[in-house]
């Protein structure tokens, strides 16, 4: 899906999606991301939803954010919540929805002003 919005200067922007790749300002990544106003980082959570681990949600914490989106594919989906303990342990805000509503809510809040990131997690090809 292809995201129309406009461009705020030097802000990374999601301006699509699909089931194998994010689109970043317009540039194509395959695999799992996190992403914030500033920063993206490729190759987060490599394994896709079931290889998700503890270390994978401190990437996420380090990222010195207020709130963490956690976008699961194309369906909603529940990590384990031990999973979570780096956040729930710094008092980082977040919400798991599916991977649309992540790239929508996070160009919205990205786009405040807002002290975001994204965790937005492709599936591995079988």
């Amino acid at each position: 899906m292809k995201l129309n919005q406009d461009q705020n200067a030097g802000i990374n922007m999601v301006t699509g999606y699909g089931a194998d790749h994010l689109m970043v300002n317009k540039v194509r990544h395959e695999g799992s991301l996190l992403l914030t106003a500033d920063r993206i980082v490729a190759g987060w959570a490599a394994g896709g939803f079931e290889g998700l681990t503890e270390a994978d949600f401190a990437a996420a914490r380090d990222l010195g954010v207020e709130i963490v989106l956690v976008g699961t594919g194309a369906r909603q989906r529940f990590p384990q919540p031990a999973l979570l303990r780096p956040l729930i342990n710094a008092r980082i805000g977040f919400e798991i929805m599916d991977l649309a509503a992540a790239c929508r809510t996070y160009n919205i809040l990205v786009g405040e002003g807002r002290s975001v990131a994204a965790a937005l997690i492709l599936d591995p090809p079988a």
